[in-house]
């Protein structure tokens, strides 16, 4: 029964929602469910969180008109992708999305109607679908929503004909585009182009233009430039933007606080492209807090210079945030702004905004203000470097600094740290990679991102600056971009749970979850085998963070508010909270607008999406530089762990680059595997052999494509657990199966 509404019936399970969906597949929504089980007033805000939980499970699907269907039927009108042809040329097509943990089901598209456009791979349609068996459909098109994408980047082959061939960069795709000899742009065979679709069709091939030439593959350009144009992330500025960019002039003091005889200093990584934050700390003067601390963290105060309507503005609202890339930056803000004016250059008077806080000695935060100042950075420092000084191996640039700074910045953070231990936020400890680069511009080695000291105190001065700027905008009634992150659905955490279980491990049941909670899981397998399985399934338990003007809380940090402030120059959500501030606070101009204030959360779900778009831009070149630096290493041997387990394969993540690969179903032997979700397990059926995640492997490179990204391997020897130790994880492998010769993935 609901407490809050006082309901005199209790509200619907789960299971109650999904059989009353099965009996009204495509004919009820939300409205409906609402009026059936009546469900008013707050409760409607539960049924909202328990039907996305049902949606993100696969249980329920949303089809045409916002009508719910069950998770592994098609409604009567779906909303479909042409993804080929059969043996007798029909077009197939499957369900634009499929959240069912089942294969999709197969639509067979009927001829087009004589008014109807003629379909091809790649456009996507609404039809009226009709069960002609198990995962079987007819299809009829109402009509065509969108064709094949407009442009598309890939690699350019050439035919022995003289006509040539785009494979997609896509891993998606399952179909080249045909070129005519006219329409190639002089592009040579392996060279990444970009190219408009057009129409007509060659064997069932959409025909496609070359617009323009982007480099061989292989070359660093290349791959990253395929991510860019992909994802259709805005390279170019307008105009208007670049023109208030160049005529943008350094702020003056005027009604700022001097902050230029503190020794802010910056502390970024070696490769950082900008600067926009900058710290100090001390201990405080006041006797009241004997052994406290007074920090300093201060920003560029990107808000003075990009203004709410202004061309700049609306260029960095479409773009959202930064995208990092090994070889460039696509960045949010014109380099005139980001590389100069809003970069705390070193030695150079900058614009900011600061917060002032205060910590008592077990590092509990007793007070804040924020200021608009004038600063100078006294120096840039490597993360590297500020370990190594603090470590006692000084450099010319930080021993004059040892006093006045590194010391004072590490004993805050000593401090911080003891109730950064006791708040208990998530403790996942996964090693990130890096690819360095020659002079030539080519991949010399892909390498573990080495982590310090420097490194968490940074992040933590970065988080308290960010928790008081949300602290103040809610005390201000300001509107604030909180950045907040949802408990772990349920359905994710009973997968999660009875996988521990094939490790005994046990994650509390029957309460609500903490990160503490899952931190005492991670603590137990600190320093064996199963460290880094474990760590990577409560991450992939975990939700995504998003930005919303709704505050939440955020679940991974253990934080009741939480608001991105300090990187202003990369991240358009940061720079909505320094305007909040600068409103609330009278700090001058360049505060909200009516604009930002009536879009908040319209705003929120750009921000939301264009960071979703950047972290997949990122990830697939980081992929293409990793798959071009292994593609001359084909035949190599390498030992890994298996990263991921599938009704098709095995993923294998390599312990030398960090680099993911597959080893299809078909290659482990002449058996047949079954797939047992709860253990991330593929079982042979008759000898039992297992594969597990986090398991060892040794593994032989067969394949490595940097058009795709995309690494496959061979298993050397075996490598699966015996039935006996099918729920163990280690180090060990198992007997070497009988008969090693390529086997069936059925």
């Amino acid at each position: 029964m609901s407490e809050r509404s006082g309901r005199r019936t209790p509200l619907p399970s789960k299971q109650q929602l999904v059989e009353f969906v099965r009996a009204n597949p495509g004919k009820v929504g939300k409205r409906e469910i609402a009026r059936a089980f009546h469900i008013s007033g707050a409760d409607r805000l539960w049924l909202k969180s328990v039907l996305k939980e049902l949606s993100n499970a696969g249980d329920i699907a949303l089809g045409h008109r916002r009508q719910l269907t069950p998770g592994d039927t098609l409604p009567e009108v779906a909303l479909l992708d042409i993804t080929g042809t059969d043996m007798d040329g029909e077009l197939l097509a499957g369900p634009a999305e499929w959240k069912s943990d089942g294969a999709p089901p197969r639509v067979i598209m009927a001829p087009a109607g004589r008014d109807q456009p003629a379909l091809g791979i790649g456009d996507r349609v609404l039809a009226r679908v009709t069960p002609l068996g198990p995962k079987l459909y007819e299809g009829r098109l109402i009509r065509r929503l969108q064709a094949a994408p407009d442009e598309i980047v890939g690699v350019y082959r050439q035919s022995p004909r003289g006509e040539g061939r785009i494979q997609p960069a896509d891993k998606r795709a399952r179909h080249e585009f045909a070129v005519r000899r006219e329409h190639s742009a002089g592009a040579l065979s392996g060279e990444v182009v970009l190219a408009e679709t057009l129409a007509g069709r060659m064997h069932g091939l959409r025909y496609a233009k070359v617009k323009e030439r982007l480099g061989r593959i292989g070359e660093p350009r290349s791959l990253s430039l395929m991510a860019v144009h992909r994802h259709e992330i805005p390279t170019r500025f307008s105009d208007a933007a670049l023109e208030e960019a160049e005529a943008a002039r350094p702020a003056k003091l005027a009604k700022r606080d001097d902050l230029g005889g503190l020794p802010l200093v910056c502390i970024d990584p070696e490769d950082a492209r900008d600067h926009d934050d900058a710290v100090f700390a001390e201990p405080d003067a006041d006797a009241k807090n004997v052994g406290g601390w007074h920090v300093v963290v201060a920003i560029a105060d990107v808000s003075w210079y990009v203004r709410p309507g202004s061309g700049l503005d609306r260029d960095a609202r479409l773009r959202g945030n930064s995208v990092y890339f090994p070889d460039r930056v696509v960045p949010m803000l014109p380099e005139a702004l980001s590389a100069d004016l809003c970069s705390l250059v070193e030695g150079e008077p900058r614009a900011c905004l600061a917060a002032h806080m205060w910590f008592d000695a077990d590092g509990n935060k007793l007070r804040h203000r924020f200021v608009r100042g004038l600063m100078r950075s006294r120096a840039t420092l490597t993360y590297a470097q500020a370990q190594d000084a603090h470590d006692g191996r000084h450099d010319a640039a930080t021993r004059p600094l040892m006093d006045t700074v590194i010391k004072p910045l590490y004993g805050a953070y000593r401090a911080m740290q003891k109730a950064r231990d006791k708040r208990q936020p998530l403790a996942i400890d996964l090693p990130e990679r890096k690819v360095l680069l020659g002079e030539d511009g080519y991949i010399r080695a892909v390498v573990p991102r080495e982590r310090f000291d420097s490194h968490r105190l940074i992040e933590e001065f970065m988080i308290q600056a960010n928790v008081a700027a949300a602290e103040t905008l809610e005390a201000m009634r300001q509107p604030c971009m909180y950045r907040v992150h949802e408990e772990p659905a349920v359905d994710r955490v009973e997968a999660l749970r009875t996988f521990l279980e094939t490790l005994d491990l046990r994650l509390a049941k029957g309460q609500r979850l903490t990160a503490a909670q899952f931190n005492r899981v991670l603590a137990r397998v600190a320093g064996t085998p199963h460290e880094h399985l474990v760590n990577e399934v409560v991450l992939r338990a975990q939700a995504q963070a998003v930005y919303s003007p709704e505050n939440i809380g955020h679940f991974g940090l253990h934080l009741r508010r939480y608001a991105h402030f300090t990187s202003p120059i990369r991240r358009y959500a940061d720079l909505l909270v320094h305007r909040a501030l600068v409103t609330g606070g009278r700090l001058g101009e360049g505060g909200l607008s009516q604009f930002d204030v009536e879009n908040f959360e319209a705003t929120a779900e750009i921000i939301s999406a264009t960071e979703r778009r950047a972290m997949t831009a990122e990830r697939e070149a980081l992929d293409r530089f990793t798959a071009a630096f292994m593609s001359s290493r084909i035949g190599a041997e390498f030992g890994g762990r298996i990263s991921g387990v599938t009704r098709f394969g095995l993923f294998v993540k390599l312990d030398e680059t960090g680099a993911d690969g597959l080893i299809p179903i078909s290659t482990l032997g002449t058996e047949f595997f079954e797939h047992d979700e709860k253990r991330h397990a593929l079982v042979g059926k008759r000898s039992g052999t297992t594969y597990q995640l986090g398991q060892r492997l040794e593994v032989r490179l067969s394949e490595a494509d940097p058009v795709t990204g995309g690494l496959k391997f061979d298993l050397i020897g075996g490598g699966g657990a015996s039935r006996k130790r099918a729920g163990a994880i280690s180090g060990s492998r198992g007997k070497k199966p009988r008969n090693g010769s390529r086997g069936s993935r059925r």
